[in-house]
């Protein structure tokens, strides 16, 4: 029989204490707000005092940033595939790709704010957690050229619907689905429009 390579059971109990405070940090957050974190309440949650927090992490934004990369590694596990897109067509591939999004930051007000706003007030992700946000963004650009949606500012625009059918959502009917509603509509839309745009003659072209 094969030797079984030794287990770094140190890493382990430490990885697994750090997955264990960050699941705690998200149900405080998810109960208090993301600006309401306290240590103090962060350590009791999870049986250890304040300062031992900082043998895991940092600072209190370590933690922040410990959230943002689990929702955007929970983003981009969901996110749905190039290759999947493509097999239903461009305008079929955008209301898919947009139910994903407002599903996604609306089942979750908090992660969507730590995510896509800017909330914390001096956060800002770590290098690693960012390329992690911008591997999903990359993704979905990369779609958008192979789907031939690639009008000067498509993605921009595309962004600022999904995220404001958000916002109203999450402010104005939370828990229901009066914006999400809307997403068809709005695809169509913008689907119309960038397809205008891109037909229109190249001198007659509005930026």
């Amino acid at each position: 029989m094969l030797a079984s390579p030794n287990r770094d059971r140190r890493t382990e109990r430490r990885e697994a204490t750090k997955a264990e405070i960050v699941d705690a940090a998200w149900e405080l957050c998810r109960a208090h707000g993301l600006a309401g974190l306290s240590l103090r309440d962060l350590a009791k949650k999870v049986g250890m005092q304040a300062p031992s927090l900082y043998s895991y992490f940092a600072s209190k934004n370590d933690i922040y940033d410990a959230m943002f990369a689990q929702g955007c590694r929970e983003f981009a596990s969901g996110q749905p595939a190039i290759d999947e897109l493509l097999a239903i067509g461009p305008l079929a591939g955008l209301k898919k790709l947009c139910h994903f999004f407002v599903a996604f930051c609306t089942a979750d007000p908090v992660r969507y704010q730590l995510m896509f706003q800017r909330t914390i007030p001096g956060f800002e992700p770590s290098p690693e957690s960012f390329a992690i946000s911008m591997a999903g963004m990359q993704e979905m650009l990369r779609w958008f050229e192979a789907a031939g949606i690639n009008a000067p500012g498509a993605a921009d625009m595309y962004t600022a619907i999904g995220t404001g059918l958000t916002d109203q959502q999450i402010s104005n009917d939370p828990g229901g689905d009066r914006w999400i509603r809307l997403v068809d509509d709005a695809m169509d839309m913008f689907f119309n429009h960038i397809q205008a745009k891109q037909q229109a003659p190249k001198g007659k072209r509005k930026r």
